[in-house]
């Protein structure tokens, strides 16, 4: 068998050479030896001067996914020394509970992501390379991490740009559709084979924790609240009273049982569309100390991006108007086309329009287990700015 080798049109080394790790198809100048889409390739510049080795799909527009810079032979030590590192790292940096493990490009496998869930782990598989080589990575896994079961949540639209089918379901042990986690100082249900993402927001868990100072004895409205991770936060941390909105009702029906579960009296739960919820709230003049605000990712691609960035004003200009002078917003965004500059860009405008005046007390990015790689716009994804809002005067 040839191995394949793939050049690449001149200068298109530069942005991998500087840490990003995708290989475009249209920035591909010839391809020489066998094309086995999931194998491993060599890559080069356009002087022959080599760049990396990678994962090989020619059903995707990312061409190649790169692995290494170094012109190594990959064998299964090259994995698990990988998987090994980014949990150690983990380990190292406080985690024990409920925690990503494994980040995909970020940690040096592109599409893998594995979650930990006390004794269990959730994979994800969002490249052809790691789904052919599956088998391998669910036996380092087991290995590394000597779970009870292993759930794969692959039921992702984005596999199909990779040529995959969606799928989801147990591929190791056993493991409960439901799992009790330790997040920060409160129990939360985790819903393994439906929740969001591989079951809930990992990465929310260190600002969860960080609202501590700004709600005690305050009343929190806490909206899109999925499951109830910062209402219920706020709660625990002394809230006077906390009101959870949700549009799904199973959702609210999380957060009531996540509140039982926590003995927590001052929450309640409703459910209702937020940006309808806000408008009547202002008309009915009813006023918040602490707002948080963490929806959905209001668009997954660039053109709906102006869509979304007037729904992020919207909500976050009504939400202004409500909180008592001195009150504090915690907004988020879990898109990465809205970028930090974009983001604060927003609520500049959404504080003028609201007519107050916005302090940025803190601007918080995804917890510490979703490392982002410099070099990778897309691995810094999440922003969580607190801003202590005023009358003008």
């Amino acid at each position: 068998m040839n191995p394949c080798r793939v050049k690449l049109k001149p200068t298109e080394e530069i942005r991998i050479r500087q840490g990003h790790p995708w290989v475009y198809s249209n920035e591909i100048a010839s391809i020489e030896g066998d094309i086995v889409s999931g194998d491993i390739v060599s890559v080069f510049a356009s002087d022959h001067s080599f760049v990396g080795k990678g994962f090989l799909n020619t059903a995707s527009k990312i061409f190649v996914r790169i692995l290494t810079r170094k012109d190594i032979d990959i064998q299964d030590d090259f994995f698990r020394d990988l998987i090994h590192q980014a949990h150690q790292m983990r380990i190292n940096l406080g985690y024990n509970h409920a925690y990503r493990a494994f980040f995909s490009d970020a940690d040096g496998i592109p599409g893998l992501i594995v979650d930990k869930y006390e004794d269990y782990l959730v994979m994800q598989i969002l490249s052809l390379g790691v789904a052919i080589r599956k088998q391998l990575f669910i036996d380092l896994l087991q290995a590394e991490f000597l779970p009870v079961g292993i759930y794969e949540r692959s039921d992702v639209p984005i596999r199909k740009k990779e040529g995959l089918p969606e799928y989801k379901g147990i591929v190791y042990g056993t493991v409960p559709n439901s799992i009790i986690i330790h997040e920060n100082e409160i129990l939360m249900s985790v819903d393994i084979p439906n929740g969001q993402k591989t079951g809930t927001f990992l990465d929310q868990q260190a600002n969860h924790a960080a609202i501590r100072p700004y709600v005690t004895g305050k009343t929190v409205l806490d909206c899109f609240s999925h499951t109830g991770g910062f209402g219920l936060h706020a709660a625990k941390y002394g809230a006077k009273t906390v009101e959870c909105v949700d549009i799904s009702t199973l959702a609210i029906s999380e957060i009531e049982a996540n509140a039982r579960q926590n003995d927590l009296h001052n929450v309640t739960a409703l459910k209702a569309d937020v940006f309808a919820l806000l408008r009547d709230y202002q008309t009915a003049n009813r006023l918040f100390d602490v707002i948080i605000l963490d929806p959905p990712a209001f668009t997954k691609n660039l053109d709906k991006l102006d869509k979304a960035y007037a729904g992020y004003k919207e909500i976050n200009l009504q939400a202004m108007k409500l909180i008592t002078s001195g009150g504090y917003l915690v907004t988020c965004s879990c898109s990465h086309y809205m970028t930090p500059e974009l983001f604060l860009e927003m609520l500049q405008e959404a504080a003028v329009d609201a007519n107050r005046i916005a302090q940025m007390i803190e601007f918080r990015t995804q917890g510490k287990d979703h490392p982002m790689l410099l070099g990778i716009e897309e691995s810094l994804y999440l922003k969580c700015v607190i801003l202590r809002i005023n009358d003008k005067h």
